[in-house]
């Protein structure tokens, strides 16, 4: 066994309380008394400590007045408690037994090893030894206390603990709102049958099958269509979104830590302009908990962030292989590392406007406990990469800008964004964190929530990331995920369509249809709209020619009007986002819309046989100079 430094505490009898002795020293008179901290440096962090609900000795480190030497020597000359080690001598793995790892992480302690006949326990603080000995002691076993970093306790607990851990995050979510028990990978003998019946049907009756289809399509439209009138109209009968999310707050000692989860896989590229996006944020160090969530195995990205190199309010969490390999599985294994009350989510590639925290900090201390999430705006650095790149950055407009506004506003659901979301810890944890097979657990989460009775607002502050421009190929990849959450999220919700209509009510019922089924249909079904135009122009197509000439004009009618408000739509949103000039590429829109189409069918595709494959974007070939 490695040597341990003597352990200056008395026997403890295992339920006993340790209240903290009324001649024990402050922490920062032990380091004014070391030399290790100069007596005006002491002042100001006792002032920042009087406004926020942090303690002293996490001021000192984030601020750089101190090092985690420092105040490792510092908190165990001030308790009597001899220092722990935990990165050079590690837990022994027997003492996990029967030991909750969440408990550990909430009191930032875990059984180190057995010495002298006593179970030591590491903890951060002298102040919760009581509360670790009295949970975390064996009974009948003589328990002693170690002081150890709090960042060096989370390491040994996922070091420990992460396996079960790993597991506990690919079910985190209720059964009954998840999609891992529905599907099934490859093809499975129902899923040929339903597949011939199909295609046997259409082969039998394919004017009837292109009938239906049109009509589908035609309703897809139609509904598209409607919904972006209704955010038109909210938009012209509110107003734009105030400029400022909610007043500033008068009072720093409400402002709440805040936790943001950046998952991580094959991102070196971005490592350093990350870290500095990060280090950017226009909120108080002490208040921010930032954890970089990496696979592990992703050696790179590891050694690229460490180069970088990692301020104290930054932590990376290894997340343990698992049966599945995924965003929202990273982030439901990484939340129980996070201490903030507000959980924010970034992508790797991420600019956010440096005010934004403190923007959505302010709307949550301004709004009513039931709106459990917000939602900033999303728009690309490398809007000039192409013209993929720029009808990308129409597309994100509209639909940040003025229809997710516009949802909001009407009470429908909302389906989330994978970056620059934020949530109050406790709503969150409340619908059941993430899914962790939901290719789009963002938009699954939103419905979620609000199934759960919460409501997620927009704000205009907004986050710069890359445009996935490598090319159509990369581009259809990331779309057909997309479609492909978009289309099981749906069939997850629907599976009680009663109790769906009931807890959304019959405007989010609507709105639900329209925006996950809807969105599916429209590209799947969108050249057959385009060949009746087609068709209609003069264009000999001679299955088209079956349809009715009424109903071929109807259905171009309402193709004219949907085109009509879509441009009205795209002329608002691009005002809104100083980029009128791009639409001048509005031209190049049907070639985008078949894009779609090819990513809806593949979508489709995958869905039957790799329902929980996760298409992972590349990041880093435009890097924001």
């Amino acid at each position: 066994m490695a040597q341990v430094q003597p352990l200056r505490i008395a026997n403890v009898a295992p339920a006993a309380r340790v209240a903290r002795p009324p001649s024990r020293p402050l922490l920062g008179d032990v380091l004014v008394r070391s030399g290790k901290l100069a007596p005006e440096k002491l002042s100001g962090a006792l002032a920042l400590q009087r406004q926020w609900d942090v303690r002293l000795g996490h001021i000192l480190l984030v601020d750089g007045l101190i090092s985690r030497e420092d105040l490792v020597e510092a908190l165990s000359d001030q308790s009597n408690l001899g220092p722990a080690d935990l990165d050079s001598n590690l837990p022994e793995p027997e003492l996990a037994r029967g030991v909750d790892p969440y408990l550990c992480l909430k009191l930032e302690a875990i059984p180190w090893r057995r010495h002298a006949g006593r179970t030591v326990i590491a903890i951060a603080s002298p102040d919760d030894g009581a509360a670790a000995l009295a949970l975390l002691s064996e009974p009948g076993v003589p328990t002693a206390l170690a002081i150890a970093p709090a960042d060096a306790i989370r390491r040994a607990i996922g070091r420990q603990f992460g396996a079960r851990m790993a597991m506990d995050a690919e079910r985190r979510c209720p059964t009954r709102f998840s999609c891992r028990d529905m599907l099934s990978a490859g093809l499975t003998f129902r899923k040929s049958v339903l597949l011939a019946a199909l295609a046997i049907g259409a082969a039998l009756a394919p004017l009837s099958a292109l009938r239906l289809l049109l009509a589908v399509a035609l309703l897809a439209n139609l509904a598209t269509t409607f919904l972006r009138l209704a955010a038109l109209a909210a938009r012209w009968r509110l107003g734009p979104p105030p400029t400022v999310a909610g007043p500033r707050l008068a009072d720093h000692r409400k402002r709440p830590s805040v936790s943001l989860l950046v998952p991580l896989k094959g991102e070196a590229a971005v490592a350093r302009q990350l870290l500095t996006a990060l280090g950017g944020m226009a909120y108080p160090a002490p208040l921010l908990d930032i954890k970089l969530v990496l696979e592990a195995g992703d050696a790179d990205t590891h050694v690229a962030l460490l180069e970088a190199g990692l301020p104290p309010t930054v932590e990376i969490v290894t997340v343990p292989r698992g049966t599945i390999q995924t965003k929202p599985r990273a982030m439901n294994y990484a939340l129980p590392f996070c201490r903030g009350e507000i959980v924010g989510v970034y992508d790797a590639e991420d600019l956010p406007d440096p005010g934004q925290i403190l923007a959505v900090v302010n709307h949550f201390a301004n709004a009513p406990p039931e709106v459990a999430c917000v939602q900033g705006y999303l728009d690309f650095y490398n809007q000039n990469a192409g013209w993929i790149a720029r009808l990308f950055t129409l597309e994100y407009a509209v639909w940040f800008r003025l229809l997710l506004q516009g949802v909001a506003r009407l009470g429908m659901p909302i389906p989330l964004g994978g970056t620059t979301v934020f949530f109050r810890r406790a709503a969150l944890e409340d619908a059941g964190c993430w899914d962790a097979h939901n290719v789009t657990e963002d938009a699954d989460l939103g419905m979620r929530l609000a199934r759960r009775g919460y409501r997620t607002e927009m704000i205009p502050t907004t986050t710069e990331e890359e445009a996935n421009a490598a090319g159509m190929r990369k581009w259809i990849g990331q779309r057909s995920r997309w479609l492909k959450g978009y289309a099981i999220t749906w069939a997850v919700h629907m599976r009680e369509p009663v109790t769906l209509w009931r807890e959304l009510g019959p405007l989010g019922f609507a709105g639900f249809q329209v925006i996950l089924l809807g969105s599916v249909a429209s590209y799947l079904t969108a050249p057959l709209l385009l060949g009746l135009l087609v068709g209609v122009l003069g264009v000999p197509l001679p299955l088209l020619s079956e349809i009715p000439d009424l109903a071929r004009h109807a259905i171009v009618a309402s193709l004219a009007a949907g085109s009509i408000v879509w441009l009205a739509c795209a002329v608002v949103a691009l005002r809104d986002s100083n980029r009128l000039h791009t639409l001048c590429w509005l031209w190049l829109q049907p070639v985008y819309t078949l894009l779609g189409t090819a990513a809806a069918w593949r979508a489709v595709a995958e869905a039957v046989h790799a329902p929980f494959h996760w298409q992972k974007t590349e990041h880093g070939r435009s890097l924001r100079k």
